[in-house]
């Protein structure tokens, strides 16, 4: 059975969701060292959330492969509530917090450089993870 391409961008995307995770902690950065870390961003919890539906969509994504054509009825009532799970994640979380975490990031960057992320962070984050986690 062959891949559809949607499946395979969810991988990717996963993939690199969890790339920047991992070099994400690498970068050493003094606001790493107060209370709360890095979650206290409101765009490291958006990464974590993109990542763990996307982690639910590509489980959902195999699940679908390996289970059609078994006419398995507990397989099937097993699929239907990972679908509605990857759903309300979307509806719930990963949608509402992407599109406000963009929006408001924007808006101050454009009103104010400095307010949002100063030209010294420029020193400590690499400009391929500043676009990829929209910090």
């Amino acid at each position: 059975m062959a891949l559809v391409p949607s499946q395979v961008l969810r991988v990717a995307i996963l993939l690199s969701y969890c790339s920047i995770l991992c070099n994400y902690k690498a970068i050493e950065m003094p606001s790493h060292q107060t209370y709360g870390g890095s979650w206290k961003f409101l765009t490291f919890i958006d990464l974590v959330i993109q990542a763990v539906f996307f982690g639910i969509c590509v489980l959902t994504d195999l699940s679908s492969l390996l289970t059609r054509g078994s006419g398995n009825q507990e397989q099937e009532r097993q699929l239907k509530k990972l679908i509605s799970l990857r759903d309300w994640m979307l509806a719930v979380l990963a949608f509402p917090v992407g599109v406000f975490v963009v929006a408001v990031f924007w808006i101050i960057y454009a009103y104010d450089r400095e307010m949002i992320y100063p030209k010294l962070l420029d020193n400590f984050i690499p400009g391929w993870l500043n676009h990829g986690m929209i910090w």
